[in-house]
């Protein structure tokens, strides 16, 4: 390489170091609304349970084997799971991509031409014959990031690939929270549908006893049509329970990845003391929903994968208008190149055969209607959408967890009324049917107070299916154990290992 060459490309170096800037503005995490306090735990306090309970597995908070085995599933065979790890490892190699642009771009190549040159047209005829020419190549070309496109660039798309990491979890903690709500719901049926059944076998001995009282005279026909009536309609009801319970039955298969053909989840069997509700609400051994560790709402923002998406988001979004900005300013090209060129092959690559070439050059937008205007108006709208979206994700988050704070606090005092209603009624029931086998009730005083045991029973058992809900979807709204600190850092996001990008999460 000649000494111009030489001084050429050490002018340019130090040159491009000292002129690098980044243009745009640096990232800095958005203002959002948080309160001092979750308003609706002034009146209502939970236990404090330990402080890694909600942590990883957080279902067993609930101390169910059969709904761990079931959420363990989740993990490995979930569709909406997969899809999601494939889409994160997706951004990964983005931001791979994008830092290439730092390095030089090196090219090779090899290639053998044989031409025959044609009978000269000229004065002086001459014939010439064929040839043959070796060419080995290699070209070289680097732009510098002057002004900081390139590092924007990878910035935005590390952010990009953080928010897939928080969407993937977010994902997951949706899964997990929606088989233990359906798990629940679907116990919750069993429940109602073992009461139902044994309510049938109540109502039968009742129409017996009508009927027997009939044969004696000492009842009439309107008696036997009211109890007939209301055994039919209660076996009706217990045969209606079957469709909703295989609609989840079928909604649980598919969380776990496996056909709704070929899933099933057994009848539950709970002894007489635990009949009349899913967990024994009633009795000396009463189980209620877990205590929930439930935080300082400022540590909302760290702990709810949704929320961490979003705030990335807004970081990308930021440094796409550095990516913009630079459009401004001129480019600067360095190019090199060089290799051998010969007519026989046992020559051509040989000191005398080489050649090469180097170069700068600078390439600056002097006119573009506008367009790098636009781009940067549409840069800065839309990172100021962003910032509104994480607002947006932050207020909802705080109103999620208000939300299931109060349901859980209003429906444990609805539950402790209502438990009260169905000892009442059942206590109605026993009154009524003595003073009717004695004759001084009629048979339709003894349906009321029946029916309205029912309801009352049936209405504490769903009582209790929206309290384990609303615990399921306060560790939801909490984040279900989840840090931001578990996002990836810039250094796992560059690691070339697809099984790294699959274990990582997890």
């Amino acid at each position: 390489m000649k000494t111009s060459g030489r001084i050429l490309i050490a002018c340019l170096l130090p040159l491009t170091l000292l002129a690098a800037c980044t243009v745009g503005p640096d990232y800095v995490r958005p203002t959002a609304p948080i309160p001092d306090a979750y308003k609706e735990l002034d009146t209502w306090r939970v236990a404090e349970p330990k402080d890694n309970v909600t942590r990883g597995s957080w279902w067993e908070i609930f101390d169910n084997p059969e709904l761990n085995t079931l959420e363990e599933k989740v993990n490995i065979s979930n569709q909406n799971i997969a899809m999601a790890e494939a889409q994160y490892r997706q951004s990964r190699a983005l931001v791979r991509a994008a830092r290439a642009a730092f390095f030089p771009t090196a090219t090779a190549g090899a290639s053998f031409t044989r031409s025959r040159t044609p009978v000269s047209a000229g004065a002086t005829l001459r014939t010439t014959g064929t040839t043959s020419e070796y060419v080995l190549t290699g070209d070289a070309s680097w732009e510098p990031d002057i002004w900081g496109k390139v590092r924007r660039t990878v910035e935005a798309s590390r952010a990009s690939a953080q928010a897939s990491a928080a969407d993937l979890e977010s994902v997951r903690l949706i899964a997990h929270a929606t088989v233990a709500q359906d798990y629940f719901q679907l116990r919750t049926l069993d429940a109602e549908k073992q009461l139902l059944d044994a309510t049938v076998i109540d109502y039968q001995k009742s129409l017996q006893l009508t009927k027997n009282r009939y044969a004696s005279g000492v009842a009439s026909k309107e008696d036997i049509l009211l109890a007939e009536t209301l055994l039919k309609t209660t076996q009706a009801q217990a045969i209606d329970i079957g469709v909703q319970r295989s609609q989840l039955e079928h909604a649980i298969a598919v969380l776990i990845g496996e056909p709704a053909s070929v899933f099933s989840i057994s009848p539950t069997q709970l002894t007489p003391e635990c009949l009349f509700n899913l967990l024994c609400i009633q009795g000396d051994h009463k189980i209620v929903p877990p205590a929930v560790p439930v935080g300082v709402p400022s540590e909302l923002l760290e702990r709810r994968p949704d929320i961490a998406a979003a705030e990335r988001l807004v970081a990308a979004a930021n440094a796409q208008i550095g990516i913009a900005e630079a459009a401004y300013y001129p480019n600067l090209m360095l190019t090199a190149s060089g290799g051998f060129q010969g007519s026989q092959l046992s020559n051509w690559i040989s000191w005398p055969n080489r050649f090469w070439a180097v170069g700068a050059s600078i390439l600056e937008t002097i006119f573009d209607a506008g367009l790098r205007r636009a781009q940067t108006e549409q840069a800065r709208a839309a990172y100021e959408a962003t910032v509104a979206s994480y607002r947006q994700t932050v207020l909802t988050g705080f109103q999620e967890v208000e939300d299931n704070l109060a349901a859980l606090r209003i429906l444990e005092e609805e539950a402790r009324v209502q438990d009260e209603a169905v000892r009442a009624a059942q206590q109605s029931v026993k009154v009524l049917t003595n003073q009717y086998r004695a004759g001084t009730a009629s048979y339709l005083d003894v349906i009321v107070v029946q029916t309205a045991a029912l309801n009352n029973e049936r209405t504490a058992m769903t009582i209790l299916g929206q309290r384990m809900n609303a615990a399921v979807l306060l560790i939801k709204a909490i984040g279900g154990g989840w840090d931001a600190s578990a996002l990836p850092s810039a250094e796992d996001l560059l690691i070339n290992d697809e099984k790294r990008g699959q274990t990582d999460l997890h």
